[in-house]
């Protein structure tokens, strides 16, 4: 076996990365409008096609199981819910499954004659709504609406398809009127008894009536329809394509791209707000600390953006109706130049003009934060020290790193910064808390590892040739040499997963959390494909193909694949029971073992150790008030994912929605703790769970010696 790098690593692959699926399908949420297929997509087709199957590490062709996969695919990108096309579409789709391999020539019109028919079948579906609004509809009737798509197939014709949509309209306004419900009972139990009653300004359609607010929201979404354009379009139809081979192997378009540099480098330039749309709106979701929206103070959360103008004097642009995509474009831009939003407060119909100096920004509140609390006592009274890091993401600014600049941004850097300063401190243990962390770079994964290991292999990679390495951190040093605890979810992915499965394989630390990590034990190469066509690193932009390059093991030879790492103590949580792991997935690549590698694990841990700190971890969570809300979570959702449906009587479905209602109070207190945005860490009754069992620990371990073992940690070559 052949010893290498991190740094080694990332010249062989360009840029090696490890993402988890978790939250990348959410990330184009509107599609657009296509124009003909251009020389360029053609160009973009080829050059995706033969990368993918000379780089893809299964090295297998495009064949007729390749083809029917990505028609399935395809047609689950345009109609998830199974709401628009007929079967007879979907069969004839199929039927032509063999144009897919025109796409090696270059040739995606089979894509365009599909998105032909869903815009067709969109069409025809908006009518119906309007149709099905204007009605009067029984909700007292017992019926039951199916919200499981896997359980119902396409409609066969257009009369089940009207049955299926009389459901869903219905089950749309039984949600709208729930939750209106909710708001107005909020509102009486929020409003001071001797205060005048507010009168809320004229605007949209916050109280609307179910129906209108209705009609908006699928009048808006066909209209975003029909805007695709021709990237978007080329976008959806080669990841159909190359998702076939895995869920993590995909095409991003320039415009997806810079998104990704964005998040991996986490700085942007533009005004510092994340948006979203709403209906027709393009909507102001969170304003970034530190940013040009943050430092003016007049944007806030929630309003919407409906004209932007360039420079001081430029037209403003009416935007409402536009693509999110599209409005992101027009509203960054490089720093130092002016931009001018036309915004409308979320509660008023009044429009005002902001004018912003665009700026570079980092993106602080996606890097590594940290907080040190005081728990439990010591014998002489005195509180143990607990140091909590969050980490979101293994980042790296891997523009910088392409461009050889050594200082750009870094989890490790970071990391090892909040480190000495915890030693500085005193902290007697760490808390790594890694359970939103979806992956990342695989060097930071490996020198970030380093910083707890010393010298030792971190991880071990198999090539599509089966030839395996190990990977070290070369760095040798310790920034943390005390007890620790890494806490993990279903989230937890990829780069979270080389981490964790080596403190586990090292007996360095105890894994806490959900009953497993994710399990993505897979490497993704990023390659340019305008660099990969005319040799040339200023070339057009044509997008990436991100394509999985390798397999990576444990140093134990265990795969994370489809199992993740197994915590060794578990806590009762709802994200143990969702169906969001790699084996939930799409053609996931198999588990599989190597041989170990040789290192020597510390003495941290011990499964006597671990029994004891698990039986009284298991006494409390018995007794908290706030984990039997937990468990009653777990029971209600295992309840409803087996009967699959939802009723459609007034009656019993308001009960159950109050009923899921009962613990909203202390989700949302959860998600103000954690949550996007959040700029501090807070301890709810889970961090408080973690922290007895890092003081407990401490207890048995008579707060520990400095482990000692990773200076002897070193791999030798197989």
């Amino acid at each position: 076996m052949n010893n290498a790098g991190p740094n080694s690593l990332a010249k062989r692959l360009g840029i090696a990365v490890l993402l988890a699926t978790v939250v990348a399908t959410s990330q184009r949420p509107v599609w657009g409008d296509p124009a003909p297929p251009s020389a360029k997509d053609r160009n973009i087709a080829v050059t995706f096609t033969a990368l993918l199957r000379k780089e893809h590490i299964s090295r297998r062709p495009l064949d007729r199981e390749i083809y029917s996969r990505t028609v399935t695919q395809f047609i689950k990108m345009l109609d998830p819910a199974k709401v628009y096309f007929y079967q007879s579409d979907v069969d004839g789709f199929h039927a032509r499954q063999d144009e897919v391999a025109k796409v090696a020539r270059g040739d995606v019109q089979f894509a365009h004659e599909m998105f032909r028919v869903f815009l067709g079948r969109l069409d025809q579906r908006i009518k119906l709504v309007d149709q099905l609004l204007a009605m009067q509809h029984d909700f007292t009737v017992d019926e039951r609406y199916v919200v499981d798509r896997d359980a119902v197939q396409f409609p066969k014709d257009e009369a089940e398809a009207f049955e299926r949509w009389r459901q869903r309209i219905k089950y749309d306004l039984l949600v709208l009127k729930a939750d209106r419900l909710e708001k107005e009972k909020k509102a009486k139990k929020e409003a001071k008894p001797d205060s005048p009653e507010v009168q809320t300004p004229p605007g949209p359609p916050e109280n609307e009536d179910p129906v209108g607010k209705l009609r908006r929201r699928y009048s808006s979404f066909a209209k975003r329809m029909h805007q695709v354009d021709s990237e978007e379009l080329l976008e959806m139809y080669l990841t159909a394509l190359s998702s076939s081979f895995d869920p993590h192997t995909s095409y991003m378009s320039p415009s997806t791209l810079e998104n990704f540099d964005i998040q991996m480098g986490l700085k942007l330039e533009g005004i510092g707000a994340a948006l979203r749309m709403e209906d027709e709106y393009t909507t102001v979701q969170e304003i970034i600390a530190g940013g040009p929206a943050f430092l003016d103070k007049r944007l806030k959360k929630g309003d919407r953006i409906v004209g932007v103008g360039q420079n001081a004097d430029g037209p403003i642009e009416d935007v409402v109706n536009m693509k999110l995509n599209d409005v992101v474009k027009k509203i960054r831009g490089p720093a130092g130049s002016v931009v001018r939003l036309e915004v409308m407060p979320a509660h008023s119909q009044q429009k005002t003009i902001i004018q912003l100096t665009r700026a570079k920004i980092e993106l602080k509140n996606s890097e590594a934060r940290a907080k040190v609390f005081e728990e439990g006592a010591r014998p002489d009274g005195r509180p143990y020290k607990i140091g909590v890091i969050d980490l979101p993401s293994f980042y790296m600014d891997m523009a910088a790193a392409r461009a050889g600049r050594r200082d750009f941004k870094s989890t490790t850097r970071d990391v090892r910064k909040i480190l000495d300063d915890f030693n500085r401190q005193g902290v007697d243990a760490l808390v790594l808390d890694l359970r939103r962390n979806g992956g990342g770079s695989l060097q930071e994964a490996i020198s970030l590892t380093g910083l707890f290991l010393g010298d030792g292999p971190v991880v071990q990679v198999k090539d599509s040739d089966g030839q395996v390495r190990t990977y070290n951190d070369h760095d040798g040093s310790m920034a943390w040499r005390g007890p620790m605890i890494v806490l993990i979810s279903k989230f937890s992915a990829s780069a979270s997963e080389i981490l964790a499965g080596a403190i586990q394989d090292y007996r360095r630390g105890l894994i806490v959390g959900d009953h497993a990590t994710h399990g993505k034990g897979t490497v993704q190469s990023l390659m340019d494909l305008g660099e990969q066509l005319f040799r040339n690193p200023f070339a057009t932009k044509y997008g990436a193909l991100k394509v999985t390059v390798q397999q990576f093991y444990r140093p134990n030879g265990d795969s994370t694949q489809q199992r993740g790492v197994l915590s060794d103590i578990e806590l009762p949580s709802l994200t143990t029971h969702l169906d969001v792991a790699e084996g939930d997935l799409d053609h996931p690549i198999p588990f599989d073992r190597v041989p170990p590698a040789e290192f020597r694990p510390f003495a941290s841990v011990n499964p006597a150790l671990i029994d004891q700190l698990k039986k009284r971890s298991m006494e409390r969570c018995a007794q908290s008030a706030e984990f039997e809300k937990v468990r009653r979570d777990i029971a209600r959702y295992k309840q409803q994912k087996e009967r699959k449906w939802v009723p459609l009587e007034e009656r019993k479905f308001l009960e159950e929605r109050a009923e899921l209602n009962a613990d909203k109070e202390e989700e949302k207190r959860l998600e103000e703790v954690d949550g996007p945005g959040a700029t501090d860490i807070k301890k709810d009754y889970y961090l408080g769970e973690v922290f007895a069992i890092a003081v407990d620990y401490l207890k048995l371990l008579g707060v520990a010696p400095a482990p000692q073992a990773a200076q002897a940690a070193t791999p030798k070559d197989r």
